[in-house]
């Protein structure tokens, strides 16, 4: 082969996994419906059902657009109705944090946080904010975001 053939290809490749990786992120991240209260967030429990193929599918998280200083919250459900709301900022040096593998991961430099906002792995050695939520029949409100 070739280098100008070689470097084509190698291009032609990689560029085919970034695309297919960035369509799958697409279809993983659902941004809730929700609406604000004084200082509070009200979400509605059914923001956690997806329906496909006539069949009810539960989500673990949601992502909402309303967090402090233009970072996401992510609400995860972690039990029947127990909720954990976090903002996505990454502690060390403010990136968005993915949100993965029971995990939250910084893309920029590498610290990972529980789900309860704990760190795991630095450089980040301050925990994330984390907001306190409740809930009623319908919904789940994350207290002061």
């Amino acid at each position: 082969m070739r280098r100008r053939e070689f470097i084509k290809t190698c291009c032609f490749g990689t560029g085919a996994v970034l695309i297919a990786s960035s369509a799958q992120s697409c279809g993983i991240n659902y941004y809730a419906n929700y609406t604000r209260s004084n200082s509070n967030l009200i979400v509605p429990k059914s923001e956690f059902w997806k329906f496909k193929n006539d069949k009810k599918i539960n989500r673990s998280f949601v992502l909402l657009d309303g967090g402090q200083e233009g970072f996401p919250i992510c609400l995860q459900k972690i039990g029947d109705d127990n909720y954990l709301a976090s903002l996505l900022k990454c502690t060390h040096r403010g990136c968005e944090l993915n949100v993965g593998g029971g995990i939250y991961s910084c893309p920029c430099h590498g610290s990972e946080f529980s789900l309860n906002g704990e760190v795991l792995e630095g450089p980040a050695d301050t925990n994330l904010k984390t907001y306190q939520t409740k809930t009623d029949d319908k919904n789940v409100f994350i207290l002061n975001a």
